[in-house]
């Protein structure tokens, strides 16, 4: 059982190919969407990246893969099967997923967490939809910036990770944002401020990370972990 908030970001071909991971852990709804899936690359992500919120959600429970009553709840039609994760049996733990083009990522923490990631390549658009998405401060600094594509995707991650977790006002939620070279992803979580500083605390005195704990996907996957880091 891990305390504090952590994230988990893996390729999908990382998650597929692990030991004891298959659909059969999956609940019959997720299995309902998943074959209603018509793209088999699409379809991979989504499972793997159920898989990996499953393993993020054991980490933190202390409960096996299978066990941990993964469930999602749509907070404005109120039907079950899409919206946010949740995990009923844990009311105080918030978990978070996200899954693009062979990337996934999920993410665990005390109290409200958003994760998302995108490839590193990507480019979000057109400028109409970003106005819509990003804080005015945050589209204004991108595009001012040396390369305000990349500046403009980072923007986007960190929008959709407090999106996700619920766009608690800004005084109340501590964002982190990075690039997972080895996979070519940029990756952002949000938290609540509470819980970025009891992961800080756990990482131990004199830790140089604030907010989220960054587990290599061995962690939860299994084998060595790779040189280099994460």
């Amino acid at each position: 059982m891990t305390p504090g908030a952590f994230a988990v970001v893996a390729t999908t071909r990382e998650v597929l190919d692990a030991p004891g991971l298959g659909t059969h852990l999956l609940a019959p709804w997720e299995l309902r969407r998943l074959a209603a899936i018509r793209v088999p690359a699409r379809a991979d992500d989504v499972l793997a990246a159920r898989l990996l919120l499953r393993l993020c959600a054991a980490r933190a429970t202390g409960r096996p893969p299978a066990a941990t009553g993964l469930a999602q709840r749509c907070p404005d039609c109120g039907r079950s099967g899409h919206g946010r994760p949740h995990l009923p049996a844990h009311p105080g733990l918030g978990v978070s997923v996200s899954h693009a083009d062979g990337l996934v990522a999920a993410a665990a923490a005390p109290g409200p967490v958003g994760v998302d990631v995108e490839p590193a390549a990507r480019r979000p658009g057109p400028l109409p939809v970003l106005r819509r998405v990003l804080p005015g401060p945050d589209l204004h600094e991108a595009l001012a910036a040396p390369d305000p594509g990349l500046a403009l995707l980072r923007a986007w991650v960190r929008a959709e990770a407090r999106f996700k977790a619920g766009r608690p006002p800004p005084e109340d939620v501590l964002l982190k944002e990075w690039t997972d070279h080895r996979r070519a992803a940029v990756v952002a979580v949000a938290t609540a401020a509470e819980a970025g500083a009891e992961a800080e605390a756990g990482a131990g005195a004199g830790a140089a990370t604030v907010g989220p704990v960054l587990l290599p996907p061995s962690a939860l996957l299994g084998g060595p972990a790779p040189a280099g880091g994460p």
